[in-house]
């Protein structure tokens, strides 16, 4: 599974991880994808989409 949202295109980010001690790590902030049947162009099929689009209304469930 790409780790897209289909619907608005948002993709892993990256950034570090700090300790206390100040130790800098590279790491990855990955969107969080759900699987769902949403209605495209009038066809059921399954795509990842990010949980904003899902909550925002721009992903239309299918039945």
């Amino acid at each position: 599974m790409s780790k897209e949202c289909k619907i608005c295109g948002k993709k892993p980010m990256v950034g570090s991880n700090v300790s206390h001690a100040h130790n800098v790590n590279k790491r990855r902030f990955n969107p969080n994808l759900k699987r769902v049947r949403a209605l495209i162009d009038g066809q059921v099929k399954r795509i990842d989409v990010c949980t904003k689009c899902i909550k925002s209304g721009h992903v239309v469930k299918a039945p």
